[in-house]
């Protein structure tokens, strides 16, 4: 059996109360490697679903994909309640497994003072 083998559901936010994806895979850390390193085009890089929300781990594959697809029926605000039960604020919990915190593109960067378009510079 391969050693990585570990049959996981998980759910992806571009942000919170963002686009949600519903996932299932064999071995988290590595996909969640290629989802926040663009390995693979498609929906998840398009809009940006690179923030681990919540995560279940299953005996099986079969398991694993079962949940996915029951999951991927339920509307918005079950798999929404389904993420805040343990994860109210929404946090990457990739950060817990290690990988770097991703900046939002919905956040704006902070300013150096010196960079202009401040107060100051209105007068």
């Amino acid at each position: 059996m391969q050693h990585d083998f570990a049959p996981c559901t998980y759910l992806l936010a571009s942000r919170r109360n963002g686009t949600l994806y519903v996932g299932v895979t064999s071995n988290l850390m590595q996909r969640l490697g290629q989802h926040r390193n663009h390995v693979v085009p498609g929906f998840t890089d398009t809009y940006g679903l690179h923030h681990l929300v919540w995560f279940e781990m299953h005996a099986t594959m079969r398991e694993a994909i079962i949940r996915e697809k029951r999951i991927k029926k339920w509307n918005r605000e079950w798999k929404i309640k389904l993420l805040e039960v343990n994860n109210p604020d929404w946090r990457d919990l990739a950060v817990d497994f290690g990988f770097e915190p991703i900046r939002s593109p919905y956040t704006t960067p902070p300013r150096h003072p010196r960079a202009g378009g401040g107060p100051a510079d209105e007068a």
